[in-house]
């Protein structure tokens, strides 16, 4: 094969009509905002804020938060312009197609296909620690032989096992009904986020702040190096683009908007985190729930655990759904 055959590209039309066999458009600028904001909070905000305050930057975790996202938002602004121009199916796959040829699309595609099915299989896992631990609060906690996979001692993992088939199994109905169930989960956790902002906006203490950097600059750019996969997601709002209704305008919207929202949030939580409780004590596996407990708030605790199961699952969802819908279509 002729390596002009090899790179050869092709036109994709982002507003092209609809005809037999394709994709009903049905999201709007909202749901894909939401899809941004169910695929980027997740273990971030519940889990890296309180270790890399901890163990990098300290108070000035929230400088971290915000290097990491100035640095989010200029690959987010690429994504949200090659979403507008290039249209088609999205991601990095449908880009690479259209620009570069097909051999440079089939290398990234196998990447893809390696990022998402390993992120997703990740998160899995951490979401079955997070509902072990509450099956354990009301007496109900699984074996260990159901709780780890061979290799680690056990005999399956179940509750990963599950939730990833009830999540391939809602992503077969339809992308009208995944979209209804990532916006029900995105709630629950912003809720339980807002929960913890406004109790923990009672209990700051300016002197947890002093000193502001104990780690210095290289402190605040490893927080940032550790903390920026906190952000991974926002890029799995362009594989909407051939269900989205208006993908030119919406898309960039999609993106811009959930990777704005998710920076403040962070800012603003971690630094309620920091304000509140000495940064060395914050090297555990749920900060923000155990700084709930400290604080003697065992329902906002219980309210933030929830907010997290919700929060992994929309991360699932949809780097589930832009790992099979790209290469689907």
């Amino acid at each position: 094969m002729r390596l002009s055959e090899l790179l050869r590209t092709k036109m994709i039309n982002a507003g092209h009509d609809l005809h037999g066999g394709e994709l009903r458009r049905v999201l709007g600028p909202l749901d894909l905002t939401l899809l941004g904001i169910g695929a980027i909070i997740g273990a971030g905000i519940f889990v890296l804020t309180g270790v890399a305050a901890a163990t990098q930057a300290g108070p000035a975790i929230v400088l971290s938060y915000l290097v990491a996202g100035i640095a989010c938002a200029f690959s987010a602004l690429a994504y949200a312009e090659l979403a507008a121009s290039v249209g088609g199916c999205g991601s990095a796959y449908g880009y690479s197609y259209a620009g570069l040829g097909e051999i440079v699309a089939w290398i990234i595609g196998w990447d893809l296909i390696l990022e998402y099915g390993v992120a997703t299989s990740a998160v899995a896992i951490g979401w079955s620690g997070y509902v072990n631990n509450a099956l354990a609060a009301v007496g109900l906690a699984l074996p260990e032989l159901l709780t780890k996979g061979p290799l680690e001692g056990g005999l399956v993992n179940l509750p990963a096992a599950l939730i990833v088939l009830i999540l391939a199994a809602l992503l077969s109905l339809g992308v009208r009904e995944s979209a209804r169930f990532n916006a029900i989960m995105v709630v629950v956790k912003l809720i339980a986020i807002t929960i913890f902002i406004l109790v923990a906006a009672s209990h700051v203490q300016p002197a947890n702040w002093s000193p502001f950097m104990p780690f210095g600059w290289n402190g605040v750019m490893g927080g940032a190096a550790l903390i920026f996969f906190a952000y991974v997601g926002f890029d799995a709002v362009s594989t909407a683009a051939e269900e989205a209704r208006n993908p030119q305008r919406d898309l960039p919207i999609g993106i811009l908007v959930s990777l704005g929202v998710c920076t403040l949030i962070y800012i603003v939580v971690s630094g309620l985190l920091t304000a509140i409780i000495a940064y060395p004590s914050l090297n555990v596996g749920s900060p923000v729930a155990d700084v709930m407990l400290r604080l003697g708030y065992p329902w906002a605790a219980g309210l933030v655990a929830a907010g997290a199961i919700a929060g992994l699952t929309t991360v699932m969802l949809v780097l589930y759904y832009g790992l099979v819908v790209p290469f689907s279509i």
